[in-house]
C-alpha cells in the first residue's frame, strides 16, 4: 500500500509543485503524491516548470490546488516553509522544510531550491523505503 504524501505551501506555484514533481519522479512506487496551497495562485510559476524540465521532470500539466483538493488524511505532510500557519491537515508524520520562496528572484534561485528539494526528497524516500519516516 502506498503512503499518501502532501507538499503544502502558500501559492502551490513553485516549491510544493517542484516537490510533487520530484516525489512522483523518484517515489511513485511507494507514494501517492499531492501538493496544495493555502492561497493558490492561478498557475504554476514558469521558472519552476523550466528548471524542473532541465532536470528531466515535466510539470507542464500541473496546476495550483487547494487543501480541499487533496485527501482529508495524509500519511506524510511536508510544509515547504510558507511563513504562515497552515490549517491543520490530519497526518501521521510532519516536517517543515523551511525553504525560501524563489518567486520574483533570478532563475538560478529556482535551480538552487530545485536541487535542495531533490536532495530532501531523496532523503525522505530512503526513510519511507526503510520504514523509518516516523
Amino acid at each position: 500500500m502506498k503512503l499518501k504524501i502532501a507538499f503544502v505551501c502558500t501559492g502551490n506555484s513553485c516549491r510544493s509543485q517542484m516537490a510533487e514533481g520530484w516525489a512522483r519522479h523518484l517515489g511513485s512506487d511507494v507514494l501517492e503524491v499531492y501538493s496544495a496551497g493555502t492561497h493558490p495562485t492561478d498557475r504554476v510559476n514558469e521558472h519552476a516548470v523550466e528548471v524542473m524540465k532541465e532536470a528531466g521532470v515535466d510539470l507542464s500539466s500541473h496546476y495550483p490546488k487547494t487543501l480541499e483538493d487533496i485527501p482529508f488524511e495524509i500519511d506524510i505532510l511536508i510544509k515547504m516553509g510558507c511563513g504562515v500557519v497552515c490549517p491543520f491537515v490530519p497526518n501521521k508524520y510532519e516536517e517543515d522544510w523551511g525553504l525560501e520562496d524563489p518567486v520574483g528572484k533570478p532563475i538560478d534561485e529556482f535551480r538552487k531550491i530545485r536541487d535542495i528539494i531533490k536532495s530532501k526528497t531523496i532523503e525522505l524516500m530512503e526513510k519511507v523505503r526503510n520504514g523509518s519516516y516516523v
